[in-house]
């Protein structure tokens, strides 16, 4: 499970699913380990198997923890859950200093640039683990956001976030907006908020950023870098982040977004009073509005392609074995049960929806079947297809420091008017010292 490109995708639910999986097994948030023994079963005596990971990623692990006891019954698996910031921080020291570190790691896309440029993981192409010749068994894409600038593959994708346009069709229907109209091109898209707005007193969309992160995607080809080119150098100062720079200060000029931070409480309450008409997010989303932001919005919502026929990764989660890990072996039996089992790919996608990597899954009937609360549509045909269709773009490890300048020097511009063409001149200048520093 994992964020989508602009910001921490379940910060503000973490907390709830946090307390309820400790509740159910006691020991996996609330304390530094956690374990998930068997009936009978004497875990001090057993080899142990250590996984680090965050909610809700390690709901995936729990549920999968009784197929494992099944294949492993001398190997203890023990779940070691932090919260998303402090998980990703803790394993950031740990491999700077070599101690702490877990058999099996478990990483959000935000972060995977920086941890697959670390050189701290073992590379899984060779033997034993082979997965050059398994490569094929995944949704490409992903596959490549976990391999280094030497084509080492250090991780392996769990979950995946199709990127979509999730909008309230009632609200378009009294706005007299068709879904063609909202995903015909920006311009057309734009067009269609000022509409919507105009009649309904809806937003178009929560945050004018998620339309740049979205515009920023746009064009991309198979090997060429979201901020940097193969060679490191920073492409930040191009007619691509101008363009989606003008995009989204149009939308924030024309008052067509909300101003609200995601998974704040505005934020969520937009959803659920009906005062945003769509989103730019990743599928699973839809599970997030059905669970917890605004359930009883059940019908109302609809998936779209993205706006102008973009193909975006909005979120992903990814398992890496650290090279002093002390227990490879059942590391990577371990990755390979919950990266390519379809059993485990499909009861993930069922739970948590999660979107799976695994492409044999793709081919299951649940995919065919309709979603209630999209009103019935089967909206998992549209995200299989951009799924498959999402160019394979490489990660840098300065991606998530150019991340943040980006949107640091975007604000600049909304907000105090500041000329793009400097923001962008800043902003390539801010990223070139700060990766030099590293």
């Amino acid at each position: 499970m994992s964020r989508g490109p602009a910001i921490d995708r379940r910060s503000a639910a973490r907390a709830l699913l946090a307390a309820g999986i400790a509740a159910a097994v006691p020991g996996v948030i609330a304390q530094p380990a956690g374990s998930i023994p068997g009936p009978g079963e004497r875990p001090a005596t057993r080899t142990p198997l250590r996984v680090a990971t965050f909610p809700d990623l390690d709901r995936a692990a729990i549920a999968a923890a009784p197929r494992w006891r099944a294949l492993h019954p001398d190997v203890e698996l023990k779940i070691l859950a932090m919260q998303y910031a402090d998980h990703h921080l803790s394993m950031t020291t740990a491999l700077a200093t070599g101690s702490g570190l877990p058999d099996v790691m478990a990483i959000d896309l935000r972060h995977i640039g920086k941890f697959v440029g670390s050189g701290g993981f073992v590379d899984l192409n060779p033997p034993p683990y082979d997965v050059a010749s398994r490569a094929g068994e995944y949704v490409r894409y992903a596959m490549a956001q976990g391999r280094d600038a030497r084509g080492a593959q250090v991780a392996i994708p769990a979950d995946i976030g199709p990127g979509t346009l999730i909008y309230r069709k009632d609200v378009l229907d009294k706005a007299g907006v068709s879904e063609t109209e909202i995903t015909r091109d920006w311009d057309a898209y734009l067009a269609a908020g000022q509409r919507i707005r105009k009649t309904t007193g809806a937003y178009l969309m929560t945050d004018a950023a998620d339309l740049r992160d979205i515009a920023l995607r746009q064009g991309l080809q198979d090997g060429e870098g979201l901020y940097f080119d193969a060679d490191g150098r920073v492409l930040v100062d191009s007619a691509r982040f101008r363009h989606a720079f003008e995009l989204g200060r149009a939308a924030r000029r024309a008052g067509l977004d909300a101003r609200a931070v995601a998974w704040t409480n505005d934020w969520a309450a937009g959803f659920k009073q009906g005062r945003i008409a769509t989103q730019m997010m990743g599928a699973w989303l839809v599970g997030q509005l059905r669970n917890w932001i605004a359930p009883a919005t059940a019908g109302l919502w609809r998936s779209a392609p993205l706006p102008g026929g973009v193909l975006a990764a909005y979120g992903g989660s990814f398992y890496a074995i650290p090279k002093k890990a002390a227990n490879k072996a059942a590391a990577w039996d371990f990755i390979r049960l919950m990266t390519a089992d379809p059993h485990v790919q499909l009861e993930s996608l069922k739970v948590l929806d999660s979107f799976p990597a695994l492409l044999s899954v793709h081919g299951d009937p649940v995919m065919d079947e309709p979603i209630a609360f999209l009103g019935g549509q089967r909206a998992r045909q549209l995200w299989r297809d951009t799924a498959r269709r999402i160019p394979a773009i490489p990660v840098n490890r300065f991606d998530a420091i150019a991340t943040q300048i980006i949107r640091d020097e975007f604000e600049k511009v909304v907000a105090r008017g500041k000329d793009i063409g400097e923001a962008l001149k800043d902003a390539r200048r801010l990223i070139e010292r700060r990766a030099r520093r590293r």
